[in-house]
């Protein structure tokens, strides 16, 4: 199964890279993970537990970055085992570029491309349900990161917040306030 699709995400290309490569967004970005630890130079060890259709698993994979070309595009590749269940195994090719938002301020356009692959148990469920399941992740993924890196959605929290020396501020995205960055 392959799926593509673009995000302009409101933050520079540098914060948005570096949230790809932060173990810690990485974790809170994918749907069902228990653990991820390890580093973007080495790979990542995960455990991700998910249900696709009646059949729920423990996987416990392995990501690495492959293909990097530093600030603009990367390989996720991803493998997984769910024991009796099955293996789950993929790619995501993530691509950014320079954008601008509607407003003038500086943005990303994140484009990726996925490819996911199943077997065992899973691989009888039939393609379809798959197919959803697949769609279901990576959208569930990219909209996490999303908000990660530049904050939930307007309609979703006030415009302004409250800062603790009492101005009034936009939110950020929780990866955006750790890095101090606008």
């Amino acid at each position: 199964m392959q799926m593509t699709d673009t995000r302009l995400i409101a933050a520079p290309p540098g914060i948005v890279w570096a949230a790809l490569l932060d173990p810690e967004v990485l974790k809170a970005c994918v749907p069902g993970c228990e653990n991820l630890t390890g580093s973007a130079e080495d790979g990542f060890e995960a455990v991700v537990v998910q249900k696709v259709g009646p059949v729920k698993a423990k996987f416990s994979g392995v990501v690495t970055i492959a293909d990097r070309i530093e600030g603009q595009s990367l390989t996720l590749n991803g493998e997984g085992k769910g024991g009796a269940a099955g293996f789950a195994k993929g790619a995501a090719h993530v691509s950014l570029a320079p954008a601008m938002t509607d407003n003038g301020a500086e943005a990303t356009t994140l484009s990726y491309e996925v490819e996911a692959k199943v077997g065992g148990k899973l691989a009888q469920l039939g393609s379809r349900i798959i197919d959803g399941f697949a769609r279901k992740m990576a959208d569930d993924f990219f909209s996490r990161f999303q908000d990660a890196v530049e904050g939930p959605e307007a309609e979703d929290t006030p415009d302004e917040t409250v800062t603790e020396t009492g101005t009034d501020a936009p939110k950020k995205g929780w990866f955006k306030r750790i890095l101090g960055s606008d």
